[in-house]
């Protein structure tokens, strides 16, 4: 009988030794589960991040290629200063995207204050696509352009400027040409007599000596005490073809331009040059 309690008292003690480590490891598994769980995983990265929608980014930096404009994006496809517009349908980004904070991490429930240099703009692809708002260390796109142009702290696109339109002679003939006469000025100076041999008015101009005038069919007028370089500019007002034909006068610093009639396109003349040198020319 004792033999047969003490089998018992064994039996028991093993019983409970077993049923202790079962309920001790019992926690541990829920842990380990509830560990791998917590384990964060790596965030996605938001190729449209908020931050180009907050200010001051909103109205001083371009968005990446593809993403929705904001309103600096917008206002410079507006003046024509983009390369390719960014393509979306919404000019607002998506839920999804402004749920992601800068490079795609997930705000934080306390939010610090803006950060106005966030790293986003040296990782890539932004570090060689945008340029970092002033006041910012450089990126490498940012390093480019300050390279470009030393004197800028930042490169801000900037709208062309339209030159006003000059008011144009008419085109000089190339050196080159052979002159088709020459005139020996008297003093310095030079008279023109202009022979209208068509039937037609010719309007007529001095370049910078007088406003246009108008000579009448199969009569002659002269210019007196021309300065050379001299260009005269004359066409017939029925829009016919002029045929010119320039020549020294028996009156000494006298040049004699004759106007016919032609068919030959080629051989129309409009305007009349007289170099320096005397040298004259047609064009």
């Amino acid at each position: 009988m004792s033999i047969n309690s003490q089998n018992m008292g064994k039996y028991a003690k093993l019983f409970g030794t077993i049923c202790g480590g079962l309920l001790l490891s019992v926690p541990v598994i829920p842990r380990a589960v509830q560990a791998q769980q917590s384990t964060p995983s790596t965030p996605k990265v938001n190729p449209c991040p908020k931050i180009f929608y907050e200010e001051p980014h909103n109205n001083r930096v371009l968005v990446p290629q593809g993403c929705p404009p904001n309103a600096f994006t917008q206002r410079q496809a507006a003046q024509g200063l983009l390369p390719t517009t960014p393509t979306a349908a919404n000019p607002n980004p998506s839920p999804s995207q402004i749920q992601l904070g800068v490079g795609g991490e997930a705000p934080q429930s306390a939010t610090p204050g803006l950060n106005p240099c966030p790293k986003i703009y040296y990782e890539e692809p932004f570090n060689t696509r945008n340029i970092v708002p002033q006041g910012c260390p450089p990126n490498s796109l940012s390093q480019q352009q300050q390279a470009l142009s030393p004197n800028s702290s930042q490169v801000i696109p900037v709208s062309p400027s339209v030159s006003p339109t000059q008011p144009t002679q008419p085109s000089v003939l190339p050196p080159r040409q052979t002159p088709r006469t020459t005139i020996a000025f008297v003093n310095g100076k030079v008279n023109i007599k202009l022979i209208n041999n068509t039937a037609a008015n010719v309007t007529y101009e001095v370049i910078g000596d007088t406003a246009p005038r108008s000579l009448q069919g199969k009569s002659d007028v002269t210019l007196q005490n021309l300065t050379a370089p001299i260009t005269v500019t004359f066409q017939r007002q029925d829009g016919g073809l002029l045929l010119v034909t320039p020549q020294p006068s028996s009156e000494p610093g006298m040049l004699e331009v004759t106007f016919q009639e032609t068919t030959d396109i080629k051989a129309d003349r409009r305007a009349l040059r007289i170099e320096p040198n005397g040298s004259v020319y047609l064009n």
